[in-house]
């Protein structure tokens, strides 16, 4: 049985059901404020389906009638030893965190691109602080190269070339937890993450297009 993963959740990981009418039924859980949800589907240890789901306003608060699926499940890669349970994600091993993130930042190397969040072009002095020790763990800085071991973002390989910002461990940071997870361009079919997800450089696309900060989109990692 597939098990719903929602960039953006809250209980323990385990298969989510579908309503009658087809609807993950966790959309019912979410709170009236939110109005797009990024919904992931793991199909194998490390492989996953993304769709996208917007609740009708005219739908009642706070309940899942009014939602809909308006993206269609795209390909995707999570991290390479699958999704660690509520809390268990540790900084570098492999998996991606479950739970119930934020979506509201995005990032990439050209100057415009098309969405609805908060975007900003990435060049040779961003970086990711990945160290546990350090006070900008889990941190987005810009500057000269950090002393401390990061994340370059704007590499060479292109993964980043669009990417969101999924809000795991960011308020408050706890140390060792985990950081820089983000949905991203993927290596390939096939080719899991450290952590994050990622899918076709088309696919990431069409969600940035897609997700509008205003409309307070969440990811469900389950």
């Amino acid at each position: 049985m597939y098990r719903i993963l929602y960039l953006l959740v809250m209980s323990a990981a385990v298969a989510t059901p579908l309503r009658a009418d087809g609807i993950p039924a966790e959309l019912d859980d979410l709170p009236g404020d939110v109005h797009q949800a990024v919904v992931v589907e793991t199909t194998g240890k490390a492989a996953a389906r993304v769709s996208g789901w917007e609740r009708n306003d005219a739908g009642p608060a706070g309940g899942g009638a009014g939602w809909t699926q308006v993206i269609n499940p795209v390909k995707a890669v999570i991290g390479r030893k699958g999704l660690a349970p509520t809390g268990e994600k540790r900084e570098g091993d492999g998996r991606t965190p479950s739970g119930v993130f934020a979506l509201r930042r995005a990032f990439g190397y050209e100057e415009e691109v098309p969405t609805g969040l908060v975007y900003q072009r990435v060049t040779d002095r961003d970086f990711w602080i990945d160290a546990p020790g350090s006070l900008q763990y889990n941190q987005w800085v810009a500057g000269d190269v950090p002393r401390v071991s990061h994340e370059v973002l704007r590499r060479r390989d292109n993964l980043y070339k669009y990417a969101v910002v999924i809000e795991y461990n960011a308020n408050p940071v706890v140390p060792g937890m985990g950081s820089a997870i983000f949905l991203h361009v993927w290596r390939g079919a096939g080719q899991p993450t450290a952590g994050c997800v990622a899918m076709s450089e088309a696919g990431i696309l069409r969600f940035l297009q897609w997700l509008d900060a205003r409309r307070n989109p969440v990811i469900l990692l389950r």
